[in-house]
């Protein structure tokens, strides 16, 4: 699928694959009704198979081939206590016969039994994973360092670890799986014959929003791409993608194709904050279950369907408009006593 030319050095870094691609296009039938003369598509990337699946998987296959590449026996990875990438890593840890150590960091302030101890915390747990917590959940330089310390001490003990860091500034190589996932797209597309007007993605890290964009952009696609904050305000997330599609260019040894206006930020349901619960949270959660039967989780589908429908009743009429859905469904569980309070619970007699 990818071309030496737009990709570079893109088959010469090492990979090991993990989930299931390509991943299928679905048609929302009814959610498209809802909006006259619009068809409303999803890319289910929450069918990428491994550990429940998600976008992660794709990310995790350049980490897992360079740890493998090193000699690593041991991952290591840091993320909110309900983070969807700790959970795939312990499972991708697993599969390529190595130790995973997690550090959970306090981004979110809730208390709860559900939170600390079910939905992806729990599969950390069933995955044998080590588990250590970090107290600033917005410093992300620092939960680095921390993860640098641990590995200190591993390394003490014999074993070989390999970090996947968090903060800006290291080799972007979870961008690389969306980088991939693009010419998979632009495959789809070109053999349903049905042009795609807009895409729309949860933006957080920035590997899949920047990958994305970044892969449709070397391979000639003008598909605009929306990002759905689900962490930052859109004034500190824009620069962020335009470093990570830069950080992307220098490792592939390719001019970079993403420009300024490339890159469409919308923050308009970040409130009150990264995994806290919103009013149009809940309403988009409740929506895709009701209309397509699909499960969105509160920290990032549910916020990027929140996106999807408004830019749904923007776009002109006989457009089509498609949403990635990146996982998280584990992270229901963890939000159950909120989404039941939120939500209501229907009784029969």
């Amino acid at each position: 699928m990818s071309s030496p030319t737009a990709f570079g050095k893109l088959d010469t870094l090492p990979r090991h694959r993990l989930g299931h691609a390509p991943t299928p296009i679905d048609t929302l039938a009814n959610l498209s009704k809802r909006f006259g003369a619009r068809t409303l598509l999803m890319k289910r990337d929450d069918c990428t198979g491994l550990g429940f699946g998600g976008n992660k998987v794709r990310q995790l296959e350049f980490y897992l081939g360079e740890a493998g590449a090193r000699g690593a026996d041991t991952v290591l990875i840091t993320g909110a206590v309900q983070s969807n990438f700790v959970r795939v890593a312990a499972a991708a840890a697993r599969v390529c016969g190595m130790e995973c150590h997690i550090q959970l960091e306090e981004r979110v302030p809730m208390s709860g039994e559900a939170y600390r101890n079910s939905g992806n915390v729990l599969l950390d747990v069933v995955l044998g994973a080590t588990l250590y917590s970090y107290p600033d959940g917005e410093d992300e330089a620092g939960a680095d360092r921390r993860l640098g310390t641990i590995a200190a001490e591993l390394n003490a003990q014999g074993r070989t670890p390999y970090i996947i860091p968090l903060a800006p500034g290291h080799a972007p190589l979870g961008a690389l799986g969306y980088v991939v996932m693009a010419a998979e797209l632009l495959d789809q597309i070109a053999a349903s014959g049905q042009p795609i007007d807009e895409i729309v993605v949860a933006t957080g890290s920035g590997h899949t929003h920047g990958g994305l964009l970044f892969g449709l952009r070397a391979l000639g696609s003008r598909i605009p791409v929306t990002g759905v904050c689900v962490r930052r305000a859109a004034d500190l997330q824009r620069p962020r993608i335009a470093a990570r599609c830069q950080e992307i260019a220098d490792l592939l040894g390719v001019a970079n194709p993403v420009s300024d206006d490339d890159i469409q930020i919308i923050d308009d349901f970040l409130a009150p904050g990264y995994g806290r619960l919103n009013a149009p949270v809940v309403e988009a959660i409740r929506t895709a279950a009701e209309t397509e039967g699909l499960f969105l989780d509160p920290v990032y589908t549910g916020r990027t369907m929140a996106g999807f429908l408004k830019r749904a009743g923007e776009i002109e009429d006989g457009k089509t408009i498609m949403m990635v859905h990146t996982g998280g469904t584990p992270a229901l569980f963890a939000y159950g006593p909120e989404l039941t309070a939120a939500l209501g619970r229907k009784q029969g007699d």
